[in-house]
């Protein structure tokens, strides 16, 4: 019996190979339909799996925690924040109820100079126990002890893979070494895994709580508990916390703790991405099912009479519908190794897309064994599921009438002809929904990247000074940063300097404000700059009332401020605001080397400027002098009439020459790091549209096929109305207006569809109309002309069908 079986499906097999290769058109357009469907998923899967499912090599990283506080009001002081005192770290440590471990951290650039050059590290200072907690230990060398954080105990420290190989050439003889680190001896003690990554740190180093400072938390709870639980238990320590430490300045007015996974602390919006890169990849496979569900209708149909042929001598239904599907099992089979090979190129440029720092650096996206076998199922289900309704259209039914029928296809049932139609109609909608995503999505992006910004990024470098923690008082701070400015005045091609805290536009600080006689219940946020003199000209903006604050105020450390139009236009209304005082809280932080409880004096007013806040923003901004304080970062920008890369060593080795103990932590040119940010919108473009892309590509095929499948059966109709006098415009206007109502029905449903999901869309396209008439009204356009393409060909078939050979066939 098994032997008979096996016959009978090689026999199968062979008879499946046979009937594709009669039929190349068919098995083409099958197989690459399916296999751009199969490939785009395999694709979409593998990061989707790398990223969320299997994005660490950590012990049960599943139930490891970032522990933050989170603001209920919107009044008064801090946001939120996400770091904690060690006297908070222990209270949540000895009082909680659903925590099994936690491990804190601390972040500190250091300066590694080993005599002949400084390297900087981005270092981590974490308690003893962090590698028991992730469960990984060093490949070279040991783990931490606990005796490691004891006071008065050697520093030792343990050095990412990645900075091992590239810095030190994998050498395993430095373990066991002392480094000076800022000036400190540490002495390695162990080389991590590849793959460890944590805090994304270049070393870790052994601390104690002892050290004082701001730490975050990370903590794994308890199995079973879920994050609600962990959140509540957390706040109520808390809350105990403050109310037996009254006058704490670092927490919002009402407040509550906040847990979240390990994962989403990483991948920060990138998640949403990823599940709208998902549900778009199953609209394109739904599409592709679509369309291989018609081109199988339609062999199907042309078949009717070899299988009727075949039940007449005896082949059993059963028999038959076996054949069809083996036939379905090939197809699927060649589908899946062309979608693998479209993957396998696919994943390496998507891959390359994704911005850097966006997912955990620990995540190895790669088409592994779990993908490959989802994606087979998918194809062969897929398939199969698509090659059974025509399988039993086939084998029912009387056999004479499909016996006595000359044409191909002439037992076609209006049924049928409905369910293609219907076919290419859902075809149509659910690219319209794809395509009008990714046109979306291009509309966000060149809205991003063509926004008039207020300034020109372009030629301006940016250099940040890393001061160690023992640097000294703002005066030593302000000294340097006048010889710096100096400096860089004399730097070939600089035409003009300007010292700033942060790098704008995309980063910034901000603070509550508070204006005397303003009483106000609502937050009165204001983003401000501390910077010199020089800052305003740099950047271009005009002065438009009262005067900039002068080189002798920055100097004299004067309380004063010149803000933009929109703090004058918003909390000046009608009003001249030179010469008025106003507050920002920010400075009142007690731990912050800051003027506490002082006003400052607006002096002049110039043009607003964008920043980013999730969108380009215009918002209130002020500018005051940097040197009245000494806790904020400091950066040093240029004008240049040369590249801005090209000063980066000069400006190293200026800051050098001033002080060999202060090192860069970062520079370069603020039109890359505008680049750098513009790659997440980029990606999302770049997959959005590819899959409307082959979407389009596809509705083309399933259009073809009907329309020439239609031209097939309805041969001996044309030629009796060109008998009778038709013309070839008549015929063409004929298929289409066949093609059009079907390609324009499921225009429409796909727009009504778009629009229903606009809310959806919405947070995935900032600053552009989730419902925008200009993206709507071009997608239509565009699918409505490549519907009419799809159909060009079968209508000009039709006109040259001659009457005399149509009505003789039949």
């Amino acid at each position: 019996m098994s032997v008979n079986w096996l016959e009978g499906v090689g026999q199968d097999l062979r008879l499946a190979a046979r009937g594709l290769r009669r039929r190349p058109g068919f098995a083409a357009a099958a197989i690459a339909t399916l296999a751009l469907g199969v490939g785009a998923a395999t694709v979409m899967f593998s990061v989707v799996y790398s990223v969320l499912v299997n994005p660490f090599p950590y012990k049960n990283i599943d139930r490891a925690v970032v522990i933050g506080m989170r603001a209920v009001t919107n009044t008064g002081g801090w946001r939120g924040r996400g770091f904690f005192t060690p006297a908070e770290i222990l209270a949540i440590r000895d009082g909680n109820h659903t925590l099994e471990a936690l491990v804190a951290a601390r972040s500190q650039t250091v300066v590694h100079d080993d005599g002949r050059s400084a390297r900087l590290f981005h270092a981590e200072f974490v308690t003893p126990n962090l590698l028991d907690f992730f469960g990984v230990a060093p490949i070279v060398g040991r783990p931490f002890t606990l005796g490691d954080a004891d006071p008065g105990a050697p520093r030792v420290f343990v050095m990412n893979h990645r900075v091992w190989q590239s810095e030190f050439g994998g050498n395993s003889d430095i373990v066991g070494q002392t480094f000076r680190l800022s000036g400190e001896p540490a002495t390695l003690v162990g080389i991590m895994p590849a793959r460890f990554n944590v805090y994304a740190a270049d070393v870790w180093i052994a601390s104690g709580q002892a050290d004082g400072g701001m730490w975050t938390v990370t903590a794994r709870r308890r199995p079973g508990v879920d994050l609600t639980t962990v959140a509540a238990d957390l706040d109520a320590i808390e809350h105990r916390f403050v109310d037996e430490h009254p006058g704490g300045a670092m927490n919002p007015d009402q407040f509550v703790m906040t847990a979240r996974t390990y994962l989403d602390s990483q991948l920060g919006t990138f998640r949403s991405t990823l599940y709208g890169l998902l549900a778009a990849v199953l609209l394109l496979l739904l599409i592709a099912c679509a369309n291989v569900a018609n081109l199988m209708l339609v062999r199907g149909t042309v078949r009717e009479r070899e299988m009727a042929m075949r039940a007449s001598i005896g082949a059993t239904r059963g028999r038959l519908i076996g054949q069809l599907l083996v036939e379905s099992l090939v197809l699927a089979a060649a589908a899946a190794l062309a979608g693998y090979a479209l993957a396998y190129a696919g994943l390496k440029i998507v891959v390359s897309l994704i911005p850097p720092g966006t997912i955990p650096a620990e995540t190895s996206i790669e088409m592994s064994a779990p993908v490959l076998w989802l994606s087979l199922i998918l194809a062969v289900v897929t398939t199969l599921v698509c090659g059974l309704a025509p399988a039993l259209h086939l084998v029912r039914g009387e056999l004479q009438p499909r016996l006595a029928a000359g044409a191909k296809g002439s037992g076609s049932t209006p049924s049928h002809t409905a369910l293609r139609s219907g076919l290419v109609v859902a075809e149509v909608a659910l690219a319209m929904v794809l395509v009008i995503g990714a046109g979306l999505s291009a509309r966000a992006y060149f809205s991003l990247t063509r926004v008039d910004l207020g300034f020109d990024p372009r030629n301006v470098l940016y250099i940040r000074p890393f001061f160690p923690t023992d640097y000294g008082s703002a005066d030593k701070k302000n000294a340097f940063s006048r010889q710096m400015l100096d400096r860089m005045r004399g730097f070939p091609g600089v035409t003009a300097v300007a010292e700033s805290m942060l790098v704008p536009p995309l980063t910034y600080d901000w603070s509550d404000t508070i204006i005397p006689g303003k009483p106000h219940t609502e937050r009165w946020e204001t983003r401000f700059e501390l910077c010199s003199d020089g800052y305003f000209g740099l950047l271009g903006l005009q002065l438009l009332r009262g005067s900039l604050f002068t080189e002798e105020d920055v100097a004299a450390k004067r309380f004063v401020t010149v803000v933009n139009q929109t703090f004058a236009r918003q909390y000046f209304p009608n009003e001249d605001p030179i010469g008025k005082q106003v507050k920002f809280q920010v400075f009142d932080r007690p731990f912050l080397d800051a003027p506490h409880d002082t006003y400052f004096q607006i002096v002049g007013v110039v043009t607003d400027h964008r920043t980013w806040g999730g969108e380009w923003q215009i918002v209130p901004q002020a500018f005051i002098p940097y040197s009245v304080q000494g806790c904020c970062f400091r950066t040093f920008l240029a004008r240049t009439s040369v590249a801005p890369d090209s000063l980066i060593k000069q400006a190293r080795e200026a800051i050098w020459a001033i002080d060999p103990g202060v090192g860069i932590s970062a520079g370069g040119s603020i039109e890359k790091t505008l680049t750098d940010f513009y790659r997440s919108p980029q990606f999302d473009l770049f997959t959005l549209g590819a899959f409307g892309g082959i979407g389009l590509a596809l509705i083309s095929v399933g259009v073809f096929s009907v329309m020439a499948y239609t031209v097939s059966l309805r041969t001996h109709e044309i030629g009796v109305r060109m008998a009778l006098g038709a013309g070839s415009a008549r015929i063409l206007l004929m298929i289409f207006a066949k093609g059009l109502r079907l390609v324009a029905t499921g225009s429409l449903i796909g727009l009504a569809a778009a629009y229903m999901f606009s809310s959806v869309l919405a947070s995935r396209i900032p600053g552009v109309s989730p419902t925008d008439p200009v993206t709507f009204g071009s997608v239509a356009t565009i699918v409505l002309l490549v519907g009419l393409l799809a159909c060009f060909l079968p209508a000009r078939r039709a006109t040259r069908v001659d009457p005399l050979v149509a009505l003789r066939c039949e």
